[in-house]
């Protein structure tokens, strides 16, 4: 069933950490068309100042640096967090595990606590299918077991139990939004992912279609799948954005009440049907380079999305694979043409 809002909330001010990068300056975008009140804090780190829009109160800064953090919550009156800042490169969570529990998990404490100090009343966290780890069955609903295999994942689902914990102690309810493979860029040309050295595959190839790279490394054609190669459950940046501006509501509307809720299509492609797929929009096959498996990368992950379907007002409106595609073409045709 669908949960009807039982009253009209006001909105509140809305900070969007990591608002300058991939999927936080999408979020922004959402919340702007609309009509919310958006403030953004990013380091700058991955992210791009040009993706924040014009007129939108912007802090440049880490999210740990609490006095940075209390100024933006005050001065913009926050009343709810989107919480998009953190690390997410899966390879380099294994080299470099102290990182991603400092940047995902130790920094997520702080703005927590500097939240729940200025009264914020509603955190929308912005968490992972990682958090499943290698899965015992596909789909993967919420209920099935947490066991992240790598350190990326491990540092998100400490964080989900961390705001757990929180929420039940402080007067403030929270959503988590587990993620599947996002990708994609505004269909308006508005934004996409911008950030140096990317890992996820569409990404890779559109910059391999436009010459920006000279083959695509394929890592790994010896799994249990349909053609041996990772299967993913790709979902479109703007649908995923669209899905944080309607969990946001459902908090206000229900105070009392938490949620988590997958973020995906329900169905998955493998990386050779997403190079396919590239391949049919530019009439020009990419270069394929059979590596060996990375660390830390499961055979298969698809969501069960039948709780976020049920429970928000949510219609995904991008899920075809050639339209993701096609919108990831277009943003890294842009990102070409600007250089």
């Amino acid at each position: 069933m669908r949960f009807a809002s039982q009253r009209a909330m006001p909105r509140p001010n809305v900070l969007v950490t990591g608002g300058a990068g991939y999927i936080g300056s999408h979020a922004v975008l959402a919340l702007k068309d609309a009509g919310w009140t958006v403030a953004v804090i990013d380091d700058l780190s991955t992210g791009r100042r040009d993706l924040v829009p014009d007129g939108v109160p912007f802090y440049q800064g880490s999210i740990a640096d609490r006095p940075l953090v209390d100024r933006a919550l005050k001065e913009q009156s926050i009343g709810a967090i989107m919480h998009f800042a953190g690390s997410i490169v899966v390879p380099e969570s294994v080299e470099k595990p102290l990182d991603y529990y400092r940047n995902n998990t130790v920094a997520t404490h702080s703005l927590l606590s500097a939240a729940v100090d200025a009264g914020v009343k509603h955190i929308l966290f912005s968490s992972t299918a990682a958090v499943y780890g290698e899965p015992e069955r596909v789909p993967i609903a919420e209920a099935d077991p947490k066991q992240p295999i790598n350190p990326y994942g491990a540092s998100k689902l400490m964080t989900e139990r961390m705001l757990e914990d929180a929420a039940a102690a402080y007067p403030f309810n929270y959503g988590a939004l587990r993620y599947f493979n996002v990708a994609g860029a505004d269909p308006e040309g508005r934004s996409g992912q911008a950030g140096p050295g990317s890992t996820h595959l569409i990404k890779v190839a559109v910059e391999a279609a436009v010459g920006k790279r000279t083959h695509v490394a394929v890592y790994g054609n010896d799994y249990p799948t349909r053609d041996g190669t990772c299967i993913r459950d790709y979902i479109h940046v703007t649908d995923l954005a669209a899905a944080h501006v309607q969990a946001l509501q459902w908090l206000i509307d229900h105070p009392d009440e938490n949620l988590v809720v997958n973020c995906g299509y329900g169905r998955g492609l493998s990386v050779l049907e997403v190079l396919d797929a590239v391949d049919r929009l530019t009439n020009l096959p990419l270069k394929r380079v059979m590596e060996g498996r990375r660390a830390g990368d499961p055979p298969e992950l698809v969501s069960a999305n039948a709780r976020i379907l049920e429970t928000l007002d949510w219609k995904p409106q991008y899920q075809d694979i050639d339209r993701i595609v096609a919108d990831a073409l277009a943003w890294e045709r842009k990102l070409n043409a600007e250089k």
